[in-house]
Parts: C-alpha cells; structure tokens; sequence
C-alpha cells in the first residue's frame, strides 16, 4: 500500500483512513451561510469554499472574519447554472473574453464554452481569490465549480495559480481523473509540492433526498486507507433557495444528514480521522518554503 506523502508529514500511516469533509457552494445564496456554520459548530464538516462572484459572497466573508480559525477556501466559479439565478465574472462583461453568455453572465456549462482563453480564465480565477483575502478571509485552499478546471487546457492554470498563492488546489489520483489529465502529470504536481488526494467521494445531488443519512453512513464505513474527499452541498430549507435550486431537497437533506448525532457518533467510533485543508496547506507550504505564503 502506497503512502501519501502529505498524510506522512502530518503523521498518518498508510492504513490510516483520513477524510476533509468538505461544504462546497457556501454563499451560492443565503441558505448555505447558516447551514455551513452550523456543520462546523457541530464538530463533523472541516472545510468548505466560498463563491466568490455570489451575491452572498459579503455576507460569507463578513461571518469568516467573525470566525478567524474557521477552514475555508475560494470555489473558483467559472459557471452560473441555474436559470433563474444568475452571477457574472469580476474581471470583464466583454463578450469577446468567451467567459460570459448573450447574456452577460458566466456559461451555464463548460461544455458550452466554445473555446476557453486560459490566460482569460487565469485572470478571473486571480481575481476571485485576490476579492477573497480584500475580504478578510484566511484561505486555506483552492478547488472549483463544476470541476471546470478538469481540462488540459485549464489544469496547468489552476495549478499554477495554487502554488503561485501559497495554497493547494483540489486534485486527486482517482481513475476519472487520471484519464482526463495523466498520472504523469499528478505525480509531477505532487513532487513538486502539491497534496494530492487518493479518493473522492460526494453526497451526489442528482440522487433521491430520501436514504441521505443511510448513503452517508455507507461511504464512512467503506472508506478506503488513503487521503479522501468528501463533497456536500447542504444548505437550510428557505423560500429563496427552493426558488433557485431544483435539488433542494438534497441540499437540505444533507444539511440535516451532517447536522445528525447518530452520523457524527458513527464517524467517530469508525476510526476514521477527520482533518481540515488547513494542516494540509501548512504542510505544503512547509516544503514550499521561504516566500510561498501569500498575506
């Protein structure tokens, strides 16, 4: 069994099963700020990452300064999904930049830009974290919206962007994504500092609201040895966000899934450990060395 280099230097073993329990979309809209600072209140999420570009990014910002210690990250946003809730980028609304719609906001998809600039969307990445730290917020790392960077045209920005600020960026050594960017390539990443996840795991969205509790229960129990992350978007049951999200019911079900006692217990008596990026982000920058923390 192979030894993640990262899990080492924190003092794991390689049997060890380790997980960042991670909320994504926090600021999306209003019902993901009371939902992520409840998880982490209750003791079990460790981690999760802000839209920049939302409309309630002031309002996350604002309660991460009341929280100094608080574990979070920029969700890099390149997309705007939804159809009656849209948001733009920061750094240009010129059409001939190929990051907005007829429109004026972000694609509703990747798979709908035509053809991506990455110096362009290496601009807009730049500015959402540089807004974030204007803000206050201590990051502790990086990851993206819809998985937008999972392409070889974009990866090199995305990583580059992570060791040119001082913070790891998500990448993991899971059979998805070896095929799309190469195990060469994450290998390289990873030797030249970055900490790479073995596993990824998620509450997926597109799956019923019903079970959440017992899905839950089952990737803890099955969790492999290694370094895993685990995604969730919760969010508390609001009229704003059932008039935005046609998986609402999900996200609210994973709210009340990860605020449970008898989920929190089971983790705890699995064995499993639970850390942040924090410790993550330290580590790297440890070996980084001199001048790889950005203020």
């Amino acid at each position: 069994m192979s030894h993640n280099p990262f899990l080492k230097k924190l003092g794991f073993q390689a049997t060890d099963r380790v997980v960042v329990i991670h909320v994504d979309d926090i600021g999306m809209c209003q019902a993901t700020l009371p939902a992520f600072f409840d998880l982490v209140d209750s003791g079990l999420v460790s981690s999760g990452s802000v839209m920049v570009p939302c409309p309630w990014f002031p309002d996350a910002a604002s309660s991460c300064r009341e929280r100094p210690l608080v574990d979070i990250g920029v969700h890099l946003t390149l997309t705007s999904e939804w159809n009656g809730y849209r948001w733009a980028p920061l750094s240009t609304r010129d059409p001939a930049s190929g990051l907005v719609d007829a429109e004026g906001y972000f694609y509703r998809s990747q798979s709908m830009w035509r053809c991506p600039d990455p110096r362009v969307i290496r601009v807009e990445m730049t500015a959402q974290i540089e807004r974030a730290r204007e803000a206050g917020m201590d990051l502790t790392h990086i990851d993206c919206h819809m998985f937008a960077t999972l392409d070889t045209r974009l990866v090199g920005e995305y990583v580059g962007l992570g060791f040119e600020q001082g913070l790891p960026v998500l990448m993991v050594r899971q059979p998805q994504w070896v095929e799309i960017l190469s195990r060469r390539a994450i290998d390289e990443w990873e030797e030249q500092g970055l900490p790479v996840f073995d596993h990824l795991r998620e509450m997926y969205l597109n799956r019923p609201a019903e079970g959440r509790l017992e899905q839950a229960k089952d990737v803890f129990d099955n969790l492999p040895a290694g370094l895993t992350f685990f995604m969730l978007h919760p969010a508390r049951d609001t009229p704003e966000l059932r008039a935005i999200a046609d998986d609402w019911q999900q996200r609210v079900a994973d709210y009340e899934t990860f605020m449970s006692s008898e989920l929190r217990d089971r983790v705890r008596e699995s064995g499993v450990r639970v850390i942040g990026w924090r410790a993550l982000r330290d580590a790297m920058r440890a070996g980084l060395g001199p001048g790889s923390t950005r203020a």
